[in-house]
């Protein structure tokens, strides 16, 4: 009995010192987002008075799953925003292109997924770079929106590439799908109709091994919400509204 007794309270010091690091971390979360939102180089979300959403899509073009991603968006009037990675618009250019061509927006994902904590300045500068050129070739069209892998940033990877004259976009705390990791469509759809918000930043994946959970997830996801009265906009046009700019469909 004394023995559990100890172990209780060693259990219960060791929970409390977790929650006061969870903690911390969150509020240092904040208040690094806060920084980076004010001064104008990364965005999480974009509260508006109108009913939209961006939802978007990581790590493709994919020759498989994006054109059912394309197919879906087009049957719901639905625009979206595709972070590329270069190398694999040098692969499926016309993947890329045909996003452009439905009134869809694309941006930089790096080129070859990397993980910038790894990289130099220098380095950084030349996976955006190589990027650029891989979507201006392959659709026309300068990008001027960057996600970082991984999600990872810190001031220098977004000092860096805000240098580049790129926009630093991650998405919703609340909004992340983890499609990526195949749990379940029921769960997919779940996470993001049970806080569905203004301006939320919704993140799939198109790439990245099977995406038939995150296809079929959209085939539930697009209907609710349109019927719920959202409308899916890019990013750029997100941005256009917290501006005051009215976009034509509004």
């Amino acid at each position: 009995m004394k023995l559990f007794k100890v172990i209780l309270l060693i259990y219960v010091i060791l929970q409390f010192n977790f929650n006061s690091l969870c903690l911390k971390n969150v509020n240092a979360e904040s208040k690094n987002r806060y920084y980076y939102e004010k001064q104008g180089t990364a965005i999480w979300e974009v509260p508006v008075k109108e009913k939209v959403v961006a939802i978007t899509f990581d790590d493709g073009p994919n020759d498989i799953y994006t054109p059912q991603v394309l197919d879906l968006l087009k049957k719901y009037n639905a625009k979206a925003t595709f972070f590329l990675v270069g190398e694999r618009v040098n692969k499926y250019p016309e993947v890329a292109l045909r996003e452009i061509n439905e009134g869809h927006e694309v941006a930089n994902h790096t080129y070859s997924h990397a993980r910038l904590q790894y990289l130099s300045d220098e380095q950084i500068k030349s996976q955006l770079d190589k990027t650029h050129e891989a979507i201006i070739a392959a659709t026309h069209v300068e990008p001027v929106l960057f996600r970082p892998p991984f999600g990872f940033y810190n001031e220098r990877s977004i000092n860096a590439v805000h240098e580049l004259g790129y926009l630093t976009v991650m998405w919703s705390w609340h909004q992340d799908t983890f499609d990526w990791q195949n749990p379940g469509v029921y769960k997919i759809v779940s996470n993001v109709l049970k806080d569905t918000r203004k301006g939320d930043i919704v993140l799939f994946h198109d790439h990245g091994g099977d995406r038939s959970q995150t296809i079929n997830a959209l085939k539930l996801i697009l209907p609710a919400l349109q019927k719920q009265g959202y409308q899916f906009v890019t990013v750029s046009q997100l941005l256009q509204l917290k501006a005051g700019v009215k976009l034509p469909s509004f």
